[in-house]
């Protein structure tokens, strides 16, 4: 009989394992400190819902275990280093999300094939790409994908972290993965690389992260962090390039899904400077860079240009 791991690789994710749905006592306790230091910025949202966020059982009632899978999206081919940077993940013409809603979908409806539909709770939401009150990274590390590395991102030892993650919580017990134990070391990569110095003891602080401040920051970017872009107008992947696992395992995905917005990645410094509204309306209408928005975007190309 099919495997719901062999269900998940069939599919099209590239990993997959599985935890026990219970409280994550330790995340509350970070949490609460974390957002009492204001580190999560204007992201209110962070702060709401907080008792289903530390337990799925309580997203989810009967919920007993957590599925979580992994998309592979490092690039075959990277921008114009020239170019105002755009992250990784938003490569794609069709944003991530809508890629990995689908194939959970598709997992989905496996999965009830195999346990029956009483195995989800047709009541509830329990399927989550980014959607939802849920620490994703915590539930890959719990289910045996890797560990959070001192970037705050999974780091699966075969995939690195250039990955997308899924959840998908059942409301039947299985058999549950082992946790992987950081292999981090010593290493502070990471750390010492990040422009704003966002990072430190494992933790991100928001308010000086460059992903945060050209994505989600309503605001203009501070004068203190306008000449420390490097290059990034949409997120940012300094952390992520200099890590030895990636530089290592990052492989590139074979998911013709996130084939690139057209020709972005051959965009020169000027080709982004004469974007106009209706050609971003067009080239990025399906794609995660959308969510910035076009005034968000051309505001960061600026901050760019003004301190070459």
């Amino acid at each position: 009989m099919l495997s719901i791991k062999q269900a998940a690789l069939s599919v099209g994710f590239d990993a997959c394992g599985i935890a026990k749905a219970e409280a994550l006592t330790e995340d509350a306790e970070f949490m609460i400190q974390w957002l009492a230091n204001s580190h999560h910025a204007d992201m209110h949202y962070l702060e709401r819902n907080f008792e289903k966020r530390i337990d799925p059982r309580k997203l989810v009632p009967g919920c007993k275990s957590v599925i979580v899978v992994l998309m592979n999206y490092f690039p075959d081919q990277k921008q114009i280093s020239s170019a105002p940077q755009i992250a990784k993940y938003a490569y794609s013409a069709i944003d991530y999300h809508t890629v990995l809603k689908a194939k959970l979908s598709e997992l989905e409806k496996k999965i009830c094939e195999l346990f029956g539909s009483n195995c989800i709770s047709s009541d509830y939401q329990h399927s989550f790409v980014d959607s939802a009150p849920v620490l994703e990274r915590r539930w890959a590390q719990r289910a045996g994908l890797g560990w959070i590395g001192k970037h705050t991102q999974l780091i699966h030892p075969d995939l690195g972290s250039y990955t997308f993650i899924g959840i998908l919580m059942l409301n039947i017990e299985l058999e549950y993965d082992s946790v992987i134990p950081a292999r981090c070391g010593t290493c502070t990569k990471c750390i010492v690389s990040c422009p704003t110095k966002a990072l430190e003891d494992s933790s991100l602080d928001a308010r000086r992260c460059i992903s945060y401040l050209t994505i989600e920051n309503k605001n203009d970017i501070p004068t203190e962090f306008q000449s420390k872009l490097s290059g990034c107008a949409f997120g940012c992947d300094i952390c992520a390039d200099v890590c030895p696992w990636n530089k290592k395992w990052a492989k590139q995905n074979v998911h013709t899904e996130l084939i690139p917005a057209f020709d972005m990645l051959n965009w020169n410094s000027e080709a982004w400077k004469q974007l106009t509204d209706e050609n971003f309306s067009l080239t990025f209408k399906h794609s995660a860079i959308k969510r910035a928005g076009f005034v968000k975007l051309k505001q960061n190309i600026e901050v760019l240009k003004s301190k070459e």
